[in-house]
């Protein structure tokens, strides 16, 4: 879904197109909200915005 400001609308039409004809309100919001998360999420890794996992790891104690 990683698309530039001026194409918006026709993802958002293509993530819509692609939901079932039974899709509710909250599916649709749902669909646009977790493609705009993932979109910035890969943002952010690209630009280096990001932990790695082993410190993750460290600093909850959890093993490697």
């Amino acid at each position: 879904m990683r698309t530039e400001k001026s194409n918006a609308k026709a993802e958002a039409l293509r993530l819509i197109a692609a939901l079932p004809d039974d899709a509710t309100w909250d599916d649709v919001m749902y669909r646009l909200y977790v493609g705009r998360a993932i979109e910035a999420g890969l943002r952010d890794a690209e630009a280096g915005n990001f932990v790695e996992m082993s410190e993750v790891r460290r600093q909850f104690g959890l093993p490697e």
